[in-house]
């Protein structure tokens, strides 16, 4: 038996053709979104000017698609890991991080990943699927913080940028009147560097951009990242370096830490010169054990070399704070247990 489709999720245009699909005035379309992104209804039977006959209709075939959160793991910092059903078998993450002066969200796009970096639990899943719109906003949208998130980050799960279709209906849909109505400000895009969607990306949308970039020599970037053959960093960065990054939108470059690997000074300048002419931040990372990966963190004394090194050749640099490390935040483990439990023999 196929499955009803998802309400939530749908753009403008979309929940046009649905109203045009079950005889609805063109109207309806914006009442719709307006029940599902304003109000942020559960079930179809709340939407109340929409006469009972046709919402009866549409609950043939349609449902609204938000569900909660399955499970949730609590920091002693005020972090939050989230895990979503993703289909059948299938989970995620999204990891709220409540500070003084904002409460952000990091949302995944994918189950697993196709990028495989050493450094990253996720990738060791390898890659079950895309989610859909309705998937990734339901991580938004179903989140118990949800009325207090100021900010978003597609830093989770998943490349978001292989996945730009989908992707591009939530930032519109986070973005528009008709839905959320933010500010682009309030929502950053992290990617390896995938070039067609980055172009599309790049071309299409004014969301802060945030690249991972782990070291500036290709060679000791490609043991990192098997991406760099592909999709080399020199190469990301001289489309970025043709983009204006110094009004709305802001490009960061993220940059995990890694003991005696990319962490010397020698690594800070070669860095700099990478970069040259880019308007951009550096955010340095501590790295976060996962198993059987030999990498280590870096010591906090040597990531604060590293930064004034950047900062007094005149990159702006500054270190992430770890947050939620006793449940392993940043790791995709919570999700790894759980989709192995549904994995056949």
């Amino acid at each position: 038996m196929v499955g009803k489709r998802q309400l939530l999720g749908m753009t403008l245009a979309e929940l046009g053709q649905v109203a045009s699909e079950m005889e609805l005035p063109a109207f309806a379309a914006k009442q719709m979104a307006d029940w599902l992104y304003k109000k942020r209804i559960t079930r179809i039977a709340d939407m109340t000017n929409i006469s009972v006959a046709k919402r009866a209709l549409l609950e043939e075939t349609f449902e609204i698609g938000a569900y909660p959160p399955s499970e949730s793991q609590k920091s002693v910092d005020g972090t939050i890991k989230y895990l979503y059903p993703a289909g059948p078998g299938r989970f995620v993450e999204s990891v709220y991080i409540p500070t003084d002066d904002r409460a952000t969200l990091c949302v995944s796009s994918q189950v697993g990943c196709k990028m495989n970096c050493l450094f990253c639990m996720t990738g060791k899943q390898g890659f079950s699927a895309n989610l859909t719109a309705s998937q990734i906003l339901n991580q938004i949208q179903s989140l118990p913080e949800s009325q207090s998130l100021t900010n978003i980050v597609f830093m989770g799960m998943g490349e978001p940028l292989d996945n730009v279709d989908e992707l591009f209906k939530v930032l519109e849909i986070l973005t528009a009147p008709y839905g959320y109505g933010w500010s682009p400000k309030r929502i950053t895009v992290s990617t390896i560097g995938v070039m067609k969607g980055l172009r599309h990306f790049l071309d299409e949308s004014e969301c802060h951009l945030a690249v991972s970039l782990h070291s500036p020599y290709p060679e000791e970037r490609l043991s990192l990242m098997p991406v760099e053959k592909v999709f080399p960093a020199k190469s990301v960065i001289d489309l970025i370096r043709r983009y204006d990054f110094s009004h709305q939108r802001r490009v960061s470059f993220e940059y995990i830490v890694f003991k005696d690997l990319n962490d010397s000074l020698r690594h800070a300048d070669a860095l700099c010169e990478l970069l040259k002419g880019i308007d951009c931040r550096v955010n340095l990372i501590r790295f976060h054990a996962i198993p059987n990966v030999p990498l280590r963190s870096s010591d906090l004394p040597q990531m604060e070399r590293f930064r004034d090194r950047l900062n007094a050749k005149g990159v702006v640099c500054t270190i992430r704070a770890s947050r939620g490390e006793d449940i392993f935040a940043a790791c995709g483990m919570l999700s790894t247990a759980k989709n192995s439990t549904f994995v056949k023999p």
